[in-house]
Formats: C-alpha cells, sequence, structure tokens
C-alpha cells in the first residue's frame, strides 16, 4: 500500500460499517451501526469528515439516493465500499495480525513504581 494509504482505527470502523450497510450506508446509518457494533457513539461530525477522507483516498465512492418528501426534496449522500477500500481493509488486518503474532498478554509487564 502506498505511503499516506494505511487507515486509522476510526478510518477502519467506518469501512467496515460501509461494507455492512451495502447500498444502506448514509451518514446517519454508518453511525448507527458503529455504535450498535462497538458501543462507541461518535459524532455525526466525526462520521462525515472520515468519509470525505475515505473518499479522496479512494476507499470509499459517493452518490445520492433518491430525494425524499420527508427531507424537504433532499437527497441523501449514499456510501460504497471501493476496490481500494477492500484492499486497505485487508492490508490493515495482515498488519494487525503480523503485529499480533506470538503476543502473550499474560506477560504482562508489571507496573512501575
Amino acid at each position: 500500500m502506498a505511503r499516506g494509504r494505511f487507515l486509522g482505527e476510526f478510518e477502519q470502523v467506518v469501512l467496515l460499517a460501509v461494507a455492512r450497510l451495502a447500498d444502506e450506508g448514509y451518514g446517519v446509518t454508518i453511525r448507527r451501526e458503529i455504535e450498535r457494533r462497538t458501543g462507541r457513539s461518535p459524532a455525526i461530525g466525526a462520521v462525515y469528515a472520515t468519509l470525505e477522507r475515505l473518499e479522496a483516498k479512494g476507499c470509499v465512492a459517493s452518490y445520492d439516493g433518491e430525494a425524499s418528501p420527508v427531507r424537504g426534496g433532499r437527497a441523501r449522500r449514499h456510501y460504497r465500499l471501493e476496490p481500494a477500500g477492500v484492499e486497505a481493509l485487508r492490508a490493515a488486518r495482515r498488519q494487525l495480525d503480523r503485529m499480533w503474532d506470538g503476543v502473550d498478554l499474560r506477560r504482562s509487564p508489571k507496573a512501575s513504581s
């Protein structure tokens, strides 16, 4: 993966939510999926800022859904996982797996005085 293409933890969480939601992924549903799966309640602004970053990296693409009278005739902005996002998630998982390989947390270091 090219430099600058590594994913932070929250970027991974958002991408995984987009993948889980498939065609139903828009800001609010992505936030709800994160909350449901992780117990974290991210600010909606943080979700949208992360989606913008992921779109700039080519990991997601956005498109306008159908206009809704409930939303005053405005369309929701939906997000879908792109091949670059799939590869970024796979690379992040491989990287973490390599870091975890051989770690024994039962041998935790003693707290310093």
